[in-house]
């Protein structure tokens, strides 16, 4: 216990670290605190108090977060950062960062996905933000400077090629270890090197045209990757609890519904489209050729009222050319009446209605 007080005092304490720890004390016991408490209201515990809802309002555990950020922060800058207040406040400030990036996936969405896939985000961010505050703890800075260094060529050159290096790990799609190769210089590079994930941009842009490396990419996510990505489930129920199944009522689940329903409507309307379009050809045929009749027995023409090909030289040209168009139209989409609306046959361009007009 006493070296774990001598060790505090030096590497802490003296070292300026004290607001920096307490942050990240308060980062740590927030985020256990409120997901022990979430856990406890979704496994309907009866002795566990449950959501804060005045009036059936549902307030998140963000607004307090919110509120705590703002004690923090204001009140560093409103006592000049001295002790012990910036101590205090330092806590204060890591209780309202856990408060809040547990509910990161709500900020995020705009939506209530707490316990959905979407809400995974939430535990990466949080667990991302402990692991940045701990680095800062332990003496990394970000892509790997010491401040008490001299500025040198060599060690820009290491900067920067290490800032480059991040960011292609990023587009590879290798998240967390491109986020860490800016504290750790090196890590980094590993990932730019190797290849990108099937799904990442650079896999879009990179392996279009070279079918041989997307083959063995494909195979390494299926071998690979999708291990790493089980047991980080894994972990990550058993930290934040598991992901609810979509159920019947949820605001997603309708959405979902709804699309599908759109589908299946614009299928069947296309369907209907194309036989009301069929049904039509038809009709118009049937009354061109009883038109060509009356017209050839008013006035035979030669060959007949077949036309020039005789009885057996089959439908007028006309017909076949509507006909065409129609076999040639069936994989497109035609506009449909709305349900409901009674359709009205088209009028022979030729016919006029027997209708007398009321005179008052």
């Amino acid at each position: 216990m006493t070296t774990l007080l001598d060790g505090y005092r030096e590497h802490i304490v003296a070292a300026h670290k004290q607001p920096l720890f307490l942050l990240l004390v308060g980062f740590i016991t927030s985020f256990v605190c409120i997901r022990f408490s979430v856990r406890m209201i979704r496994a309907e515990v009866r002795w566990w108090f449950g959501n804060v809802t005045p009036g059936g309002l549902h307030i998140h555990h963000m607004v307090f977060g919110l509120g705590f950020l703002l004690v923090g922060g204001v009140g560093v800058f409103a006592t000049y950062g001295g002790h012990p207040w910036i101590d205090w406040f330092g806590l204060v400030f890591g209780i309202g960062c856990g408060l809040v990036l547990d509910e990161f996936a709500l900020i995020l969405h705009l939506d209530d996905v707490y316990w959905s896939e979407q809400g995974r985000k939430s535990v990466d961010a949080v667990i991302f933000g402990i692991l940045f505050t701990a680095l800062l703890l332990v003496g990394y800075v970000p892509l790997g400077v010491v401040p008490s260094q001299e500025t040198r060529w060599g060690l820009i050159t290491v900067i920067s090629v290490n800032a480059l290096a991040s960011v292609i790990t990023l587009i590879k799609g290798k998240m967390w270890t491109g986020l860490l190769g800016i504290m750790v210089p090196g890590l980094s590079w590993i990932g730019a090197i190797r290849l990108a994930r099937p799904s990442s941009p650079w896999a879009r842009w990179r392996y279009a045209t070279r079918p041989r490396r997307r083959a063995r990419a494909l195979r390494r996510e299926r071998l690979l990757h999708r291990r790493a990505d089980r047991a980080r489930t894994w972990l990550f129920d058993l930290i934040a609890g598991a992901p609810d199944k979509v159920p019947a009522n949820h605001p997603a689940a309708h959405r979902v519904a709804e699309r599908m329903s759109a589908r299946a409507t614009a299928h069947l309307d296309a369907h209907a489209a194309r036989a009301l379009a069929r049904r039509q050809a038809r009709l118009a045929d049937r009354r061109s050729a009883a038109a060509a009749g009356a017209g050839a027995a008013n006035s035979p023409a030669p060959g007949g009222p077949y036309g020039a090909g005789g009885p057996g030289a089959g439908p007028s040209l006309g017909a076949q050319q509507r006909r065409r168009a129609i076999r040639a139209g069936r994989n497109r989409t035609y506009a449909v009446r709305p349900t409901g609306v009674e359709h009205r046959p088209g009028r022979h361009p030729h016919l006029r209605p027997h209708t007398r007009r009321i005179h008052r």
